[in-house]
């Protein structure tokens, strides 16, 4: 099981002196992986679901992660993840292609639909349509990555003779996790992630998800391309992971089990997060 840091592109983390020091402190202590999530804009009220103030700052994913990539020669750098359905699929497979490019093939895009209702509807997404949007996004984007003539037609995507180059490092494209703790979302990973990727507060919220992971693989098939379905972590509350949680989680078949130093109000206080559970047992 390898370790990963959540987070460090929101409230105090987003500056540039932060973001180099914590980056090249984590890369230090043998961290393998850093993830960043995505908010494009925040309800205002807050409400129950936001998972942040609209006030709080948060950068967006690819060009925080363009920033990091120059700072860092190993850490993977992950989404965790993109909203799919708020993005342009095709100016989005060039962003990633480029990053892919530029970090050394390193990229790890975590995807899902999204919730926010707000959200959504200030990019002129509809809510109902977020799921429909994440399958075919994810299949018109392959397209672009890895087809000799891409071409796609579907309800919300279509394209033809074009072409956009460089390619991802990877001959099969960037690897893509799918997020989400739904049926739904459970059988999009299996049938269209190289991982998937979830949170909760104990290894016992994670065998729930293994189970609807399994329960998903008897529904639907798994191209042989995309290979074993790895699985990442992230215990949420509470945030400190002991030595008992991390041993169990790595019974469990956790592939990258990652860290969130909340609340993200003071670097120093990440730092000291960091250094504290770099040392779990794995």
């Amino acid at each position: 099981m390898e370790l990963g840091v959540f987070g460090l592109s929101a409230k105090a983390t987003v500056g540039p002196a932060e973001t180099a020091r914590l980056a090249r402190r984590a890369e230090e202590l043998g961290y393998r992986s850093w993830w960043v999530g995505e908010h494009v804009v925040l309800p205002s009220p807050r409400v129950p679901d936001s998972p942040m103030a609209p006030t709080d700052p948060i950068l967006d994913p690819l060009v925080h992660l363009s920033y990091v990539a120059a700072l860092t020669e190993r850490m993977e750098l992950g989404t965790g993840i993109v909203i799919l359905p708020q993005r342009n699929p095709v100016v989005l497979a060039k962003q990633v292609a480029s990053l892919d490019v530029l970090s050394g093939g390193r990229l790890l895009l975590g995807v899902a639909p999204g919730y926010l209702e707000p959200e959504m509807a200030a990019v002129g997404v509809r809510l109902s349509e977020r799921g429909g949007r994440t399958d075919e996004y994810l299949d018109a984007m392959r397209q672009l990555w890895t087809e000799p003539e891409p071409a796609y037609h579907g309800r919300y995507v279509n394209f033809e003779a074009v072409d956009a180059h460089p390619r991802p490092v990877r001959p099969d494209g960037p690897r893509i996790v799918i997020g989400g703790h739904s049926p739904a979302a459970y059988r999009r990973a299996v049938a269209k992630g190289h991982g998937w990727i979830g949170g909760g507060s104990s290894p016992e919220d994670l065998v729930t998800h293994l189970d609807g992971l399994r329960q998903a693989a008897d529904e639907v098939s798994r191209p042989a391309r995309l290979g074993r379905l790895e699985i990442n972590f992230m215990q949420i509350d509470p945030v400190e992971v002991d030595a008992g949680s991390a041993l169990r989680y790595a019974e469990l078949g956790v592939d990258r089990l990652l860290v969130y130093p909340l609340p993200l109000e003071d670097p120093a206080q990440v730092d000291m997060f960091l250094e504290k559970h770099a040392d779990l047992p794995r």
